[in-house]
This record gives structure tokens, sequence and C-alpha cells, in this order.
């Protein structure tokens, strides 16, 4: 009986696990699936944008080379993260570097300060944190480094990284704006002092 019992059990362990193989296979996000983009009676809308009859159903269709759609998200990326830290090849500063300029004039004595900055934020490049090759030889015998990820991990990361240098942008532009408010401050005193001394 006990034999039978477990033979049972050890049956019903492997449908499971074949089950569960199954719909794993069947679900797994990164394999190229066949999409039917055909439709009936289609006419352009704009750039990428179709409206047309697929299945009896109207529908509006956008149809995109998903290289173009990672380049385009890609660049937007590496162009927010120079626009918050800057490029030192094309000699940019940045929001960055902006708000490290003007809290070393408020450091400076002439605006009240005690001539020491304290700077307490490191540059966090994002995409710096990117992977290393994988160096190699190629099938053509030459020596070369590679990188490989899934698609769709590779956009949810540029999409996260942008996300996150969004909301870098933001809080660097209100600090700079903070920043520059206490100068204008500050100089207007020095300006309101000076007057005053020279009896203007």
């Amino acid at each position: 009986m006990n034999r039978q019992i477990f033979l049972n059990r050890q049956v019903l362990m492997l449908a499971v696990l074949s089950t569960l193989l199954v719909v794993g296979c069947a679900s797994n996000p990164n394999k190229a699936e066949k999409i039917e983009t055909k439709m009936d009676k289609d006419s352009v809308i704009t750039g990428d944008d179709k409206v047309g009859v697929k299945d009896g159903n109207l529908i509006v269709q956008r149809k995109t080379l998903m290289s173009e759609e990672l380049r385009d998200l890609q660049y937007e990326v590496y162009g927010l993260e120079d626009h918050v830290y800057g490029n030192q090849k094309y000699g940019s500063l940045g929001l960055y570097g902006v708000l490290k300029n003007c809290r070393l004039k408020l450091s400076d004595k002439r605006y009240g300060g005690d001539g020491k900055l304290i700077w307490t934020e490191p540059i966090d490049r994002v995409t710096d944190k990117e992977d290393d090759f994988k160096v190699g030889i190629d099938e053509q015998q030459k020596i070369v480094g590679v990188t490989e990820e899934f698609l769709k991990d590779r956009i949810a990361r540029f999409r996260d990284y942008k996300k996150l240098l969004r909301k870098r942008d933001e809080e660097y532009q209100d600090k700079v704006d903070i920043c520059q408010a206490e100068v204008k401050t500050r100089q207007y005193e020095i300006e309101k002092n000076q007057n005053a001394a020279s009896g203007n």
C-alpha cells in the first residue's frame, strides 16, 4: 500500500513538473513571437501610426522597429545624463557642475562664506554601471568583446534609467535654483551695504 502511494505521488509530481515546464516555456517573455501586422483598408495617420481593419475590428496600429526604439531610448537616457552630470568630452557642466560652482561661490568669503566648500554629493552616472565585456575569440577567429542581454531587459533597464535621471534632473534643478537665489540675495545685501557705506 505504501509503495502504491509513493508511486502515485511520483506520478503526480511528474505531471505537475511537466505542466510547469510547458507553461514556463510558453510564457518566456524573451522568445521571439510572431506578430501579424497586416491590416485591411489601412491608411497612415502619422509616421508609424496607421488605422485599419484587422479581424473585422477597427484598430490603430503603431509598428516600430525595435532597433530604432532602443536607439532613441538610449540617446534620450545619455542626453538626460549629460544634462544632469555634464560631459567632460564636450566641456558641459550639467546641473551638477552648475550647482557645484554655485555652492563654491556661496562659500567665498566675499559672499559671506567661510571659504570651505562642503560637497557631499558624488557624481553617480547610472550608465557607468553597465556590464563589462566578455572577451574572447569569435567565429572568424577575431578577438572581440561581447555583452549580451535580453532585449526586453535592456529596454526595461533604460526606462528605469530614464525615470531615475528625470527625478535627478528635477532635484538638481531645484537645488540650482535655490543656490542661485541665495547668491542673488547675498549680492543684493553686499551692494546695499556698499551703497550705505558710500552714502548713496
